[in-house]
């Protein structure tokens, strides 16, 4: 999986501030990698780990290190690290603009390289993010995913079940959309993983017996989010006479995606049931439990205490 240099600057050239001032004809150049690299070891002579393959930043010291030689050195050093095919792009940070052999060795070896505006954390932090939903692992889920209370929350279950009416009720109480029947569930930083809708189905949900509906339409601009980080799963799984469902809360399920272990709560569906009470209930549990108090251990403590004094 990659993408080009050329869409990466025309999607993020404005938020990025980037310019391109060399190297035009590298534009092509894929990108396969999502970690950035400074290269300000390897300017400085040690190449025996060089990753040619990342981004490469110039920051404040890299730049400081290239204006402190002299311009011969300077443009020896450069055709030495610089003329890695595998480089997609060279970017200069805080408007620092790139020496005359920078531009001279970028446009010699069709390497794209390009200023930007920012600062060096920042500018790692937004390439690297925009990277990881471009290039990092995706799966998908047949659900709804919707923001209760500021936590994330993947609705699942069988089809028909009632996913779509949980989530419609949940929206006519205030809480936000992200996605409705196709989930795109990505990782980010290795351990957050964030839901988003894909494009041509954003805002949009299937109800049965009432067909495609606009959500901003009916329910307002603000009800739909662009994406959320997914912290809880919530599985509808029909009512079986006999079958065990959780009654305490002391035997934590999770649901493992993309090597993330999601907590996950299993709701009996019957007729009759607030399901969507039932979520948020579930959803301001969970951010009780984010900030170390659980309920049910706290309850089988104080019994504890109490069987053990009689």
């Amino acid at each position: 999986m990659s993408i080009t240099v050329e869409q990466l600057f025309q999607d993020k050239k404005d938020d990025l501030r980037l310019e391109l001032v060399a190297g035009a004809e590298g534009l092509k150049r894929n990108i396969e990698a999502i970690e950035i690299n400074r290269p300000g070891l390897a300017l400085g002579g040690f190449r025996q780990y060089f990753p040619a393959e990342r981004i490469q930043i110039v920051g404040y010291s890299e730049f400081a290190y290239l204006k402190s030689i002299k311009p011969a050195l300077r443009q020896s050093v450069l055709n030495d690290v610089f003329c890695e095919k595998k480089i997609p792009a060279v970017i200069f940070t805080r408007r620092q603009e790139p020496f005359a052999e920078v531009k001279e060795v970028a446009n010699k070896y069709q390497l794209p390289l390009l200023v930007s505006a920012l600062d060096t954390s920042r500018l790692i932090g937004d390439i690297t993010f925009y990277l990881e939903e471009h290039l990092g692992p995706k799966v998908n889920f047949h659900g709804v995913l919707v923001e209760v209370y500021g936590i994330g929350v993947l609705i699942v279950g069988k089809s028909g079940i009632g996913k779509s009416e949980c989530a419609l009720e949940l929206l006519r109480r205030g809480h936000m959309l992200v996605a409705d029947d196709l989930v795109e569930v990505g990782l980010h930083s290795g351990y957050l993983l964030v839901g988003k809708s894909p494009l041509p189905t954003k805002n949009i949900m299937e109800v049965r017996g009432i067909g495609i509906i606009e959500v901003q339409n009916i329910f307002g601009i603000g009800i739909v989010l662009d994406s959320t980080r997914l912290e809880l799963v919530v599985r509808l799984e029909e009512w079986e006479s006999g079958k065990i469902f959780d009654r305490t809360g002391l035997d934590e399920s999770v649901m493992e995606i993309l090597g993330v272990k999601v907590p996950e709560v299993v709701l009996p569906v019957q007729p009759g049931r607030n399901l969507a009470i039932l979520v948020e209930v579930a959803a301001l549990n969970q951010r009780l439990k984010k900030i170390g108090h659980h309920s049910a251990r706290i309850f089988d403590q104080k019994l504890q205490k109490t069987l053990f004094k009689k």
